[in-house]
């Protein structure tokens, strides 16, 4: 298989990347990832893999039709895992056109350029076709403690402008299968973490303010709840989806691991007082401040997964318990990975000039 990956540069999509390559008797011959290096897009994150024959970057936009098309083309693409999208919902409340830009503009796009390849290919070739395209349970909106988890029949209510900007995707996604009979494969997954997730993220930020002695934010209350999935499972799943699944069909990929963020912050502090205590012999909880709660924050997101279960044979394989203490050393022993992601990236904030 020769496969294009798009925004395989962030945290999923490198995880993605690195499990593909790194797997025993892996089918791949080519794996083109397509990134365009904003923000939280890291060529660090697969420094190591740089040397692999297999592996080929190039540096674009999913919306950038001419190269998307040459690429697709020169490197005979047999499938398309498109993970490429802004993902931070904060900075889709402060700045929602860069969303819908990536999102749903960018995606549109990228799709009609792989339609254009696909409707080329030859037989075998078109029918084993796939394009894979990554979404969130975000798109669902919000649940009620006692209200039962989202499963692929549930209808999108989306309530922050990125929630909004994936509904949006997934539709043209939808689109292109059910007019052109595109060979398209969906996958909405919970809340990631694990190793290479960018900073500002709920957990690494935690972990990287704690040993940095700054305060740690909890939104609200902190009893918003979220179903946490280790991204190598997200990963596995996502494979699963791109080599087995049904074309047409859309599967939720869940942690089976409903917590609330003050239980994660508590978790990631006891961590911390274990392997990395404070000089001062005080508990990192004592860090932990409460700020108000972000505009339209949902309350809780729960992924029913019995259908990839059922279908494709998956299931997560990280306990949340050994999950949360992996993504911790990792972030212990990876501290020159964070502090140049904060001298680069947040630098440009700070002084204004971040687009």
């Amino acid at each position: 298989m020769n496969l294009l990956v798009t925004g395989g540069a962030g945290f999923i999509g490198s995880n993605f990347i690195r499990q593909r390559l790194l797997e025993k008797g892996s089918p791949l011959t080519k794996l083109v990832n397509l990134d365009a290096l904003t923000y939280a897009g890291n060529p660090a994150n697969l420094a190591d893999l740089a040397s692999d024959p297999r592996y080929v970057f190039a540096h674009g936009d999913i919306g950038d039709t001419a190269l998307v098309t040459r690429l697709l083309a020169e490197h005979q693409i047999d499938a398309v895992a498109n993970f490429a999208a802004e993902s931070h919902v904060d900075r889709s409340i402060d700045s929602p056109e860069p969303f819908f830009q990536t999102n749903v503009v960018g995606t549109l796009r990228l799709l009609n350029c792989v339609k254009q390849h696909w409707s080329k290919l030859p037989e075998p070739k078109k029918s084993a076709f796939r394009f894979l395209h990554v979404s969130t349970d975000e798109v669902y909106g919000t649940l009620s403690a006692t209200d039962a988890p989202w499963n692929e029949e549930c209808p999108y209510e989306p309530n922050s402008p990125y929630a909004a900007s994936k509904a949006a995707s997934d539709h043209v996604v939808r689109s292109f299968q059910h007019t052109y009979h595109l060979p398209t494969v969906t996958t909405n997954c919970s809340n990631n973490y694990g190793p290479y997730h960018f900073p500002e993220k709920l957990i690494p930020l935690m972990i990287l303010n704690a040993l940095e002695g700054k305060s740690l934010p909890v939104y609200g209350d902190g009893q918003q709840i979220r179903d946490w999935l280790y991204v190598e499972d997200h990963a596995s799943a996502i494979w699963l989806a791109l080599t087995k699944g049904r074309i047409g069909e859309t599967y939720n990929v869940g942690g089976l691991n409903e917590r609330p963020n003050l239980e994660i912050v508590n978790r990631i502090c006891a961590i911390l007082d274990k392997k990395s205590p404070r000089s001062d012999g005080q508990g990192y909880a004592s860090q932990i401040t409460y700020v108000a709660d972000r505009p339209g924050h949902d309350r809780r997101y729960a992924i029913d997964s019995a259908k990839i279960r059922r279908e494709l044979g998956w299931s997560p394989q990280e306990h949340f318990d050994t999950g949360i203490e992996k993504t911790v050393d990792w972030y212990l022993k990876n501290r020159n990975w964070t502090a140049d992601i904060t001298a680069k990236k947040y630098a440009r904030e700070r002084l204004g000039t971040a687009k």
